[in-house]
């Protein structure tokens, strides 16, 4: 039974990113995510704020990149990571709007956006992308290779290099704005 909701349609997101990509995108879409994305949490996040201030370049090209909002657990044996579901996306807004200024297209999390990111968002052209929070097993085995690029001292907050193979996300906010929590809460 349909219930008035039209079919999604599925795209398949691989970085680099581009505003032609992401002009295709409509808040409720679905996406699977392939190749490099970057893992980063609160803590690694507060370090590239500060490398940026320092005037410092990051420890990966952002431009056209994905962030995934993940501290994952440790991989047990014969997995190339542990459970690595979304972290809360709020949590690193404060830090947010410079790296969309810098390139930055997708972010991937769990919960809504500060107003303050949804406006740089719509200002510099990015998307933010919803993977189920407490599917942290399910999406672990999307991912095929997992690299520490930065921060080792940060343990599982450290920013990491990630290969994704049809990793399910929903187009949460796209880049007009357009927000899927508004539309499933009034």
């Amino acid at each position: 039974m349909n219930r008035g909701r039209s079919k999604q349609v599925t795209h398949i997101l691989r970085a680099p990113l581009d505003n032609h990509i992401l002009e295709q995108l409509s808040a409720g879409d679905e996406v699977l995510v392939q190749g490099t994305v970057y893992a980063a949490r609160d803590a690694a996040h507060q370090r590239m704020a500060a490398a940026l201030e320092a005037g410092e370049q990051l420890p990966f090209d952002i431009n056209g990149q994905i962030i995934y909002y993940v501290g994952p657990c440790p991989a047990p044996p014969g997995h190339v990571i542990g459970s690595a579901g979304p972290t809360t996306s709020s949590r690193m807004d404060v830090y947010t709007p410079p790296l969309l200024a810098r390139g930055l297209k997708a972010m991937i999390g769990k919960g809504d956006r500060s107003q303050v990111v949804k406006d740089a968002m719509v200002k510099y052209g990015a998307v933010y992308l919803a993977a189920v929070g407490g599917a942290g097993v399910y999406l672990a085995r999307r991912i095929i290779s997992v690299e520490t690029i930065a921060y080792p001292e940060l343990g599982p907050e450290a920013l990491l290099k990630m290969e994704l193979e049809d990793f399910p996300c929903i187009v949460a906010i796209d880049m007009r704005g357009n927000s899927v929590y508004r539309t499933w809460t009034g």
